[in-house]
């Protein structure tokens, strides 16, 4: 079968860039190819440009501008026939069948034989796309349909017809899923497939149910949005955020081509103020604003627009009950009528396509997860709701019961027997959720134990073969004195007879750090005893940890910041996910890192080779990161700012993480000896005055505030050993102690409390 070592992409505009992007991140080389500009000398124009914009744009669609050196560019009238040199071709032009099929008959004379093709369309069918080609070239294509952007998105629909080669289409999906990062789902050649079938389905019927309401805007995202598990966006937020002017192109494409009878038909109405927006430019947040705007001329105003009228008024705030999804249905006005006439659609729709969208309910839920980033698939919403009450439901408005409804009677979807989660299938029996090969959850690690070690903010599990998992479980998994004290307790039980620990969660983010709504509490009731206790101690933790006599292998994913960096930066090795973002942002709330991140940072430094010897070299490049509260926006960016060291691994599918984390420690058991503490040569006063000056350039062109400098200096003295000489060896205890002293110093300032305390209210920094 052979593996992709080089991918053709085909179309340069954003999805195509983007994948060709998401290739280059997975280290792989990718050839972009577009048609050649009507004007200008530079037949690659087009391609070129387009990575050109890339490495400018933000959200950033490069890991690192490292990768966008994998990518070369060319035209499609001079290069088509370098595609001989790719295994796999995807082609990602305008969604015209005639001219997709043009260039497939091009490629087909071009190609090497068994070189996989595909293509990204989301509204074209398989059949129609390989009519008139041979049947070799039918075997070797399919459709590969990513979601925008490419590089965040987790969702790859897989497409293929009767006449595909299994092996082939095996060969791509593994490449989707090892190489690229994607969870990666079978779906039906269907139109629209299985997430925007249903997606677009969705902001169709609760745009109408919003309309007929007279709901606000902002009324329709707070009862549609978080309490059924969508993103805080909402459905309007969501319109704007995707572009308001792609729904009536997806209505468009769906309502041509969908079959007669299917209830998305009787959901299409004419949507004049829809129109109009796009008219007037307000095609979301691309454009001049959408169903929300900020209002410049109004000191950026935070807007709404009326459904009704169509102007732009100040966003009002609605309130919606905490409720459980049966009681908020239940709730009387417009709030339980919104949420029914949503989910009860909805959900309706959903079951409805079952075995025709996608072979069972898992497809479908995973695909609305990773798609559309809701929290629960509709699978699972209908699970919470009481399959047979929302079947009742539907019956007694008169509405047809979907079959695989009365299937279900009063059973759920999913079930946990055996410790293995099961869902329904069509032939009402249940079945295993079956992993791939090589992916590794604690989601299902829990059905089938119990932790070995537990409290309010942490967890040990046994994850097999002697390996330990470390989990923090607090909100936003922030690190607080119990936290620390499990951690003791986990090294300890490790230490008696397992082999080696893995610190890892599965929540969105790895650790955001300490707990600082507890530091707030215990400065406003001035109880420095115990912040002082919680410094030491997590000091003490973290050194434990460093010099356990097993081997620990740290994997995050998602924010991995202060407390959160610190740890991994005491650990032996690193297994991160792509998506990993970490850095040491303590000076951004006015203190100096406490957990021995210091030392540990500038060790990094030394040890990389990377620098000239001497003392201050690695001292420059930790304050520079430290003071700015650098933040690496991935993986690959960690490695260049050296949170990550040269050997540590990264994993591209999040699935696959635990897995490569336990891998990785277990093959640093056989001989393992824990480090040996580092000896430091630090510049000392002088080396502080030379840091201070480069501050000071920072603060004389506006960029540092007053109180930068003054915890840019605390940092230095840190840094630089305190009253030391050059010839004098800092120990590791040393520099704790220099560390613990500035922190102190620090959190009692008033001014790094009115940061925290903006930080706390706001999320973001201020600057004082």
């Amino acid at each position: 079968m052979g593996a992709v070592r080089k991918v053709c992409v085909i179309g340069a505009g954003t999805m195509g860039a983007g994948i060709a992007a998401q290739v280059a991140n997975a280290g792989v080389p990718v050839l972009l190819l577009d048609i050649v500009p009507k004007e200008g000398s530079n037949r690659n124009a087009i391609a070129e440009g387009a990575v050109a914009k890339m490495l400018k744009a933000d959200p950033a669609p490069f890991m690192s501008k490292a990768a966008a050196k994998l990518i070369e560019t060319g035209n499609i009238d001079d290069d088509l026939g370098r595609v001989a040199e790719c295994d796999w071709i995807v082609e990602a032009i305008i969604e015209r069948l005639d001219i997709k099929q043009g260039l497939y008959e091009k490629l087909e004379k071009v190609r090497k034989p068994g070189t996989a093709v595909s293509s990204n369309t989301s509204t074209i069918p398989l059949a129609k796309l390989v009519e008139g080609r041979s049947d070799a070239f039918a075997a070797d294509f399919m459709i590969t349909h990513f979601f925008n952007p490419p590089r965040y998105m987790r969702l790859l629909e897989r497409v293929t017809g009767p006449k595909t080669d299994r092996a082939t289409a095996a060969k791509v999906a593994d490449f989707g899923d090892r190489a690229l990062g994607k969870r990666v789902v079978a779906a039906k050649d269907t139109p629209g497939f299985i997430a925007n079938r249903i997606g677009t389905y969705w902001m169709l019927v609760a745009y109408n149910a919003a309309s007929d309401l007279g709901l606000t805007v902002e009324e329709a995202d707070a009862i549609g949005g978080r309490p059924m598990g969508v993103p805080k966006t909402g459905i309007f937020g969501l319109i704007d955020l995707v572009g308001i002017d792609l729904m009536p192109l997806l209505l468009k494409s769906l309502g041509s081509t969908l079959p007669e009878g299917d209830a998305f038909h009787a959901a299409v109405r004419p949507m004049p103020l829809v129109d109009r927006m796009i008219a007037d430019g307000y095609t979301g947040r691309k454009g001049k604003g959408g169903f929300y705007r900020l209002n410049r001329e109004a000191g950026k105003r935070k807007e709404a627009i009326d459904l009704a009228t169509g102007d732009y008024r100040p966003v009002i705030k609605a309130d919606v009950p905490r409720a459980a999804l049966p009681q908020l249905v239940a709730l009387p006005g417009k709030t339980g009528q919104f949420a029914w006439a949503v989910l009860g659609q909805l959900l309706a729709y959903a079951a409805d396509l079952v075995g025709t969208i996608a072979d069972d309910v898992v497809a479908i839920d995973d695909a609305m997860k990773l798609g559309y980033n809701w929290k629960y698939g509709p699978f699972e919403l209908i699970d919470q709701l009481g399959p047979a009450a929302f079947a009742q439901r539907l019956a007694d408005e008169g509405r047809p019961v979907p079959t695989i409804l009365k299937t279900a009677g009063d059973r759920s979807f999913y079930r946990v027997e055996g410790g293995k989660r099961q869902y329904l299938g069509l032939d009402g029996a249940y079945h295993d959720v079956v992993r791939p090969e090589g992916v590794l959850l604690l989601e299902d690690v829990k059905l089938a134990a119990k932790p070995i070690l537990k409290n309010g903010s942490a967890a040990l599990w046994d994850i097999g073969d002697g390996v330990a998992c470390f989990e923090f479980t607090s909100k936003m998994n922030a690190l607080d004195g119990d936290t620390l004290k499990l951690l003791g307790q986990a090294i300890e039980h490790v230490g008696k007879g397992m082999k080696a620990l893995v610190v890892y969660n599965e929540g969105s983010n790895f650790s955001a750090g300490a707990n600082l709504g507890l530091a707030l509490f215990a400065v406003n009731i001035a109880a420095w005893g115990e912040i002082e206790k919680l410094v030491a101690g997590g000091q003490q933790a973290y050194k434990a940890l460093k010099y356990a006599p097993f081997p620990v292998v740290s994997a995050p994913s998602g924010l991995a910041l202060g407390g959160g960096c610190e740890i991994l930066l005491h650990s032996d090795a690193i297994q991160a996910h792509a998506e990993s973002y970490i850095g040491l942002v303590e000076c951004g709330v006015g203190l100096v890192p406490g957990w021995g991140g210091c030392g540990e940072y500038i060790d990094r430094w030394v040890k990389s080779g990377l620098l000239p010897k001497g003392p201050m070299p690695a001292v420059a490049k930790a304050f520079e990161t430290i003071s700015t509260a650098t933040v690496a926006k991935s993986a690959a960016e960690a490695k260049e700012l050296m949170f990550l060291r040269r050997d540590d691994a990264i994993t591209m599918n999040r699935d696959r993480l635990l897995a490569d984390a336990k891998a990785k420690a277990l093959a640093l058991v056989d001989g393992y000896q824990p480090p040996r503490p580092p000896e430091f040569r630090l510049p000392g006063p002088s080396g502080r005055v030379a840091l201070a000056m480069a501050a000071e350039g920072f603060h004389k062109r506006g960029m540092a505030t007053d109180y930068d400098m003054v915890v840019s200096d605390a940092l230095a003295g840190v840094l630089t050993g305190g009253d030391t000489d050059l010839v004098d060896v800092v120990a590791e205890e040393q520099m704790l102690a220099l560390e613990r002293a500035a922190f102190l110093e620090r959190v009692r300032d008033p001014r790094t409390v009115a940061r925290v305390e903006t930080m706390l209210e706001t999320g973001k920094p201020l600057r004082n």
